[in-house]
This record gives C-alpha cells, sequence and structure tokens, in this order.
C-alpha cells in the first residue's frame, strides 16, 4: 500500500518537475547570442554587418523597428517593439523622454553612472565589478531583448591597466545586433571581437584621447564595419574623428535626435549617422 501511495506521489509531481525542466531548458534555449552566431576564433576576422543569410531571432520580424535616440554624452535610450526601454551610460544627468525599464552603466566614472538611480528603474546593470578580481557578468533577457557584456580594460591610477573596469553591452533585439562601446581607452583584441561577433549599430565615443584617439577608434569601426555608427560622448572633436573614414563610409547629418531602425532599413553601406545632439 506503501508503495502504491509512493508510486501515485511521484506520478502526481512529474507534471511540475516536467514544466519546470521545460521552463529551465526555454531559458537556457533564449539566452543564446543570436550575434555571435557567426563569430569564429580566427585571427583578424571581421564580423560584417547583417546580410540575408546571416542568422536572426526566430521571433524576430524583418519590418520590427528599434528607436535610438541620443540624449546626451554617451547616453542613448533604445526603445524596443516589445516595449522594453534602455538608457545606455546612464548617470542621471540627461533626461529621459520616460523612465526606462533598464539602465545600462559601463563604467564607474562620474559622468557615466549614478550610485543614486531611480528606484523606478527595474533593472541597474553594472559593466563593472565591486568586488577586486572578479569579473563582471551580464547575461539576460528582458522582454524581447536578450542583453549582454564584453569587458575591457581601462587606464587605472597612474596610467596603469585596470582589469574588466569597462563593459561593452550588447542589445540583441529584433535580430538587430546593438553594441555600446562604453569608455574604450585600449583597442579591442581578436578574442574581444570573437566575443562581440556581428555588430549592425555600434554606439563610439568621440572626444580626442579620453577614451582613445581618432585614429585607434577609427580602425576598431573599420573592422567592426558595423552598417549604422552613432558617435558620442563630445562633438568638438568629431571632425577629426569622421576625417578618418574614406568613400566606404557615408556620413550623415541627421536633422534630429533619433532614428528608427529595422533589418529592412539597414544601410547597405556603412553609415556614420551623427545625430543632432552631436553636431
Amino acid at each position: 500500500m506503501k508503495l502504491h501511495f509512493l508510486v501515485f506521489a511521484m506520478i502526481g509531481l512529474l507534471p511540475a518537475w516536467l514544466s519546470a525542466e521545460r521552463t529551465q531548458a526555454q531559458e537556457a534555449r533564449r539566452n543564446v547570442s543570436q550575434c555571435q552566431a557567426i563569430a569564429q576564433s580566427i585571427p583578424k576576422a571581421t564580423f560584417a554587418s547583417f546580410s540575408g543569410s546571416a542568422p536572426v531571432l526566430k521571433t524576430a520580424v524583418a519590418d520590427e523597428t528599434v528607436k535610438l535616440t541620443y540624449i546626451g554624452h554617451s547616453t542613448f535610450i533604445i526603445e524596443t517593439p516589445g516595449g522594453v526601454s534602455i538608457a545606455t551610460d546612464y548617470s542621471g544627468w540627461y533626461t529621459p523622454p520616460r523612465m526606462p525599464m533598464v539602465a545600462t552603466m559601463n563604467r564607474a566614472h562620474s559622468s557615466h553612472y549614478t550610485l543614486a538611480p531611480d528606484p523606478a528603474i527595474k533593472y541597474v546593470l553594472h559593466g563593472w565589478s565591486d568586488v577586486p578580481g572578479e569579473k563582471p557578468k551580464v547575461d539576460m533577457v528582458v522582454g524581447d531583448t536578450y542583453i549582454r557584456n564584453v569587458t575591457t580594460d581601462i587606464r587605472g591610477g597612474f596610467g596603469a591597466p585596470q582589469q574588466d573596469g569597462n563593459s561593452i553591452f550588447i542589445f540583441e533585439v529584433a535580430g538587430l545586433c546593438i553594441g555600446h562601446l562604453g569608455h574604450l581607452h585600449y583597442e579591442l583584441t581578436d578574442a574581444h571581437y570573437t566575443e562581440i561577433g556581428r555588430l549592425d549599430i555600434v554606439m563610439v565615443p568621440v572626444d580626442g584621447g579620453l577614451t582613445m584617439g581618432a585614429d585607434s577608434m577609427s580602425r576598431i569601426i573599420k573592422r567592426l564595419r558595423s552598417s549604422l555608427i552613432l558617435p558620442m560622448h563630445q562633438p568638438r572633436p568629431l571632425a577629426s574623428f569622421l576625417s578618418m573614414f574614406g568613400p566606404d563610409f557615408d556620413i550623415v547629418y541627421a536633422p534630429t535626435n533619433s532614428i528608427d531602425v529595422s533589418l529592412r532599413t539597414l544601410p547597405k553601406k556603412p553609415q556614420i549617422y551623427v545625430a543632432q545632439g552631436m553636431q
């Protein structure tokens, strides 16, 4: 009798157990980068922007539009088809049109982060670790957006490298691979390019050397060869940065600080899109 009861009890638990297993498997499948799907660990690999044969998120529709709005310094607001709003390099200095659901902070620098974000922001993601020797890891799905990070070193005290002090945040949504380079101090390694994978849209700091000089930063952009390049940080050194690019790149001075982008509307030729606030 006891054996029969135990068997029935175990059978009764099976649906819940299978449901939990199924949920865990679904979450594991969701947290797979589509932007890394074409990345290969080969020296000097160049990761091309989206083409018809490139893998995309299974749920993505070519006409789904992502809106990017530049609101100042290194902060963009990303608004996704699923209603997720993300403030990049959120410092609290610039007021978003509405409270973001997610705030990323690439580096613990006064104009790139805040220790007192609005409590209404549901997810606050640091690109550095407060624990010495620990590497920050962001790997999460928020609504229709997969968010991950790739860490880079920065210049610390007296110019010595500070390991993993900056994060390149990557947002994968509507089949697009969107990257924010953060406060980048050193040129990327082959390992970095492999970990990043494809970037259709990249937000790049332009500042004449507070991060990197125009020549070094332009080499990174040429290698990434993203379809859409969005300068940020400081307008004054912009001309020097733009002078590094030849006829293989188009330069567009935007009439506004926003742009709507989908897989279908990505520029066929790499385009440096200068938002109104960076002009």
